[in-house]
């Protein structure tokens, strides 16, 4: 057998083995993760040091869902996710850290009384929006909008039923949220002016936790 056929005949042995991992990933997170709901999964940046007022306002966010009945569910590292898992856990709430494993390793931070580590990404944004009933996210990078607009779109395009996209922090999201109006709407008609109900934007955690509750019905 030439060489570079047997390489090829390799990899397609690996690729077929990585169905059976991606398939104990789902089960296991399903099987995890089936008495957490109603869920509210927050999300923001991992940059966030505990002294930073944004950590303080996840925190915050996280207790006040826990008190008012939701799980919390973060990425489960540091940052905006440590401080969300932080509220939940000491407002005695299920507080649900979604791990990644990343060549730069992230720690884990230590108040997910719920935890799992995952290998793929599209298994965990699965996880993420599975249970919830709303998105919370506060300030952060690439990843947090990347979270922010596949809930959008997996709502826009009817993939998942309609839930509350609730931004916190009224001057971090104003340009990007004056670029949808102006730009995307307005200007170039991207999206339908309906698209625009789906964004939420408040300053304080008390109003997310209020808005969630009056939109929700569990």
């Amino acid at each position: 057998m030439p060489e570079k056929q047997y390489v090829i005949d390799a990899l397609s042995v690996q690729e077929s083995w990585r169905i059976f991992r991606i398939m104990s990933e789902f089960v296991d997170g399903i099987e995890t993760l089936s008495n957490i709901f109603p869920a509210v999964s927050v999300f923001g940046s991992s940059r966030v040091a505990e002294n930073d007022p944004v950590y303080g306002i996840a925190r915050e966010t996280g207790r006040l869902l826990a008190e008012a009945g939701f799980s919390v569910v973060t990425g489960g590292g540091p940052g905006v996710m440590e401080a969300a898992n932080r509220g939940a856990h000491e407002a005695g709430g299920k507080s649900v850290g979604l791990c990644i494993q990343l060549p730069k390793e992230q720690a884990a931070n230590p108040y997910a009384n719920i935890r799992m580590d995952f290998r793929y990404f599209f298994v965990r944004k699965v996880m993420f929006v599975k249970y919830a009933v709303a998105y919370v996210i506060l300030p952060g990078g690439f990843g947090t909008m990347d979270e922010l607009f596949e809930s959008l779109t997996l709502i826009q395009t009817m993939r998942i039923k309609p839930f509350p996209v609730i931004l916190i922090g009224k001057d971090y999201w104003r340009d990007l949220v004056s670029w949808i109006e102006k730009t995307m709407l307005s200007g170039h008609q991207m999206i339908d002016p309906d698209d625009l109900e789906l964004l939420h934007t408040v300053d304080e955690p008390r109003d997310a936790v209020s808005l969630i509750k009056r939109i929700v019905i569990v």
